[in-house]
């Protein structure tokens, strides 16, 4: 039985007090790594938390936290909730606006922001918010009206000496039921709403998430976490509150198109992924075979496809395990000198991982999990063990969440993990839940054998104009599996069939075809377009007739979250992209729409 009277502070000192280790963060910054350890990590937590409280901050009192990952980060957070305050987490990726909505609807009474390259968007409307009455620097400022990080951890440094016994003292008074932060969802529809989760919600998520953790909680030597996920997004914060919970030190990178060249400093034992990064992984995998021949060329790609059809609930036998110990001897065991040579697992979150990736990445010896939920969850809902690994699910129910299927197949859950509702938002807060209490996930699945499977996100399934349904994730996660398609979105609502929107992954092509692709028009070089339709086929195989991809256009750009087209994890926003190619979606209709008019 879960303890529910815990709170996020209590659940990282315990970890806290069992860290032995020199490094408790190591954080990547201008090419440099800089460790902490616990000592200065404790301390500057006290300190910022009463520099804070000589500021004006009380319980309840909300600040907002726009950073990078780093050490700072978790001193902010953790300095914030000692005070029973409420960190409000702030994309850096979010535009001016955004954070305005933000600090206004929070009712935001500090601001901490690590850079002023950071602050530029901010600062012109940073005096509008009527509430903020004091911004902090992380890491320094030229403006004279900021404060400095340094400056407050002195002044709370000053106020220990004068009260020792404060710090505890605040710190006590953090109830399980006290809010603990405010999270505003980017959503892929619609202005953000502010996720109101208490440390109840994320303590008792972070003890029943435990319980599905694949290593022990011995930590050896040299056995150290890799963070570059946002901590902005719940799902980094929980896996990091994991972390120290357990004992371990995490290692945050700096920029995520340098990770290759960390993972072989670092030499994680264990990070949380979003797909994202795996299928660009796979991608670069599968495409590099390419660059060898004869028979070496044939072995590598034996492995490979046996790779790709590996099930890790049933791990082969006989001489199906001695074919994999050898394509482990050849191939893998050099795959995974790319994680560093000591990488142990991974966790996939944020987006449905496809089976083929976690046939893949299982096959490899690393233990590949994969887990579903929400910001307003907490966010863990379901998870894998390294005991029960189904393709296709989502895992396994925690042990203190309920979840159930509705008539109309949407996922519902009951747990102490489910938020408290919309801050400032009772009419949005009241949609999401049904009358008897079940929070409505707005994901469509289903149960089986205790198993969750996700179809897809209920806004986003769409019916054709011939009354068939359709999923558009999973085509979608079928094309991206192809080395030579990078991004997806299937389009067709109330159209007569399925198209789709397709960026290639061109530097894969070029290889592929080891010819040369004119840059200006790549789009519609038409040995691109004859490689990507040979890959649209190959999916289309194994699809029923409605739901198959008739025409497509190729995109010369990717989605990205600057152009307002994916959400900072990555998922995609389904009007902005439909409304920014609605002459390419058009494109591909035309010709059927003039034949029936005729």
């Amino acid at each position: 039985m879960i303890n529910n009277s815990t709170t996020i502070i209590s659940e990282v000192d315990k970890g806290l007090k069992k860290h032995d280790k020199d490094v408790l963060f190591g954080t990547k910054r201008d090419g440099k790594w800089i460790e902490m350890n616990k000592q200065e990590f404790l301390m500057k937590v006290r300190n910022l938390a009463l520099g804070l409280y000589e500021l004006g901050i009380r319980k309840g009192d909300r600040v907002s936290l726009h950073s990078e990952n780093s050490s700072e980060w978790l001193i902010c957070d953790q300095a914030i909730l000692s005070l029973g305050a409420v960190t409000v987490p702030i994309y850096t990726t979010q535009p001016g606006e955004q954070i305005e909505y933000i600090l206004q609807n929070s009712q935001t009474k500090a601001h901490i922001v690590s850079t002023d390259k950071l602050f530029r968007d901010t600062k012109p409307i940073i005096k509008s918010i009527k509430t903020v009455e004091a911004v902090i620097s992380i890491l320094g400022s030229e403006h004279k009206k900021l404060k400095v990080f340094e400056d407050i951890l002195a002044k709370g440094a000053a106020k220990h000496e004068e009260e020792p016994e404060l710090f505890e003292k605040l710190r006590s008074e953090v109830k399980p039921e006290d809010l603990a932060t405010l999270i505003y969802t980017s959503g892929t529809t619609g202005a953000p709403k502010g996720v109101m989760l208490s440390h109840q919600n994320i303590a008792t998520n972070l003890v029943a998430s435990r319980e599905r953790v694949p290593f022990d909680e011995e930590v050896e030597e040299g056995q150290r976490m890799l963070s570059y996920l946002p901590l902005s997004h719940v799902f980094e914060r929980l896996i990091t509150y994991l972390y120290l919970r357990m004992g371990y030190p995490i290692y945050y990178i700096e920029e995520v198109d340098q990770i290759r060249e960390d993972f072989e400093t670092i030499k994680p034992y264990h990070f949380a992924t979003v797909p994202r990064l795996l299928e660009k992984v796979h991608t670069g995998i599968k495409v590099k075979g390419q660059e060898m021949s004869g028979l070496k060329k044939r072995l590598y790609y034996w492995a490979i496809n046996l790779a790709e059809n590996y099930d890790p609930e049933h791990p082969p036998t006989g001489l199906g395990a001695l074919k994999h110990k050898v394509a482990d001897k050849l191939v893998y065991s050099k795959i995974r000198e790319l994680f560093g040579g000591k990488l142990f697992g991974i966790v996939s979150g944020g987006a449905a991982l496809s089976p083929v990736l976690f046939r893949f990445m299982n096959a490899l010896g690393i233990i590949c999990l994969q887990g579903y939920g929400l910001t307003e969850t907490s966010p863990v809902l379901s998870v894998h063990d390294k005991e029960h690994l189904r393709v296709g699910s989502a895992g396994m129910p925690l042990s203190n969440v309920e979840i159930k299927i509705a008539d109309d197949g949407e996922i519902l859950a009951k747990g102490p993990n489910i938020m408290k509702g919309y801050y400032q938002n009772q009419e949005k807060t009241d949609e999401v839940f049904t009358e008897d209490g079940w929070f409505k996930t707005g994901d469509v699945g289903k149960l089986e054998d205790g198993y969750l499977f996700i179809t897809d996100r209920k806004k986003s399934v769409f019916k054709l104009s011939t009354g068939k349904y359709i999923a558009p994730q999973i085509i979608e996660n079928r094309l991206i599996e192809s080395g030579y398609i990078d991004q997806a979105v299937v389009i067709g609502y109330q159209r007569k069939f399925c198209s789709a929107l397709i960026v290639p992954n061109y530097e894969n092509i070029r290889k592929r075809l080891n010819a040369t692709i004119s840059e200006d028009n790549q789009s519609r070089d038409p040995k691109v377009l004859k490689l990507v339709q040979e890959e649209v086929d190959k999916v289309n195989k194994n699809l029923s007739p409605w739901e198959t991809v008739k025409k497509f256009v190729l995109l010369e750009e990717p989605f990205t979250i600057e152009s307002g087209e994916l959400t900072p994890t990555h998922k995609v926003k389904r009007p902005k992209v439909k409304e920014h190619y609605e002459a390419e979606i058009n494109s591909m209709y035309e010709d059927v729409e003039e034949r029936e008019e005729e």
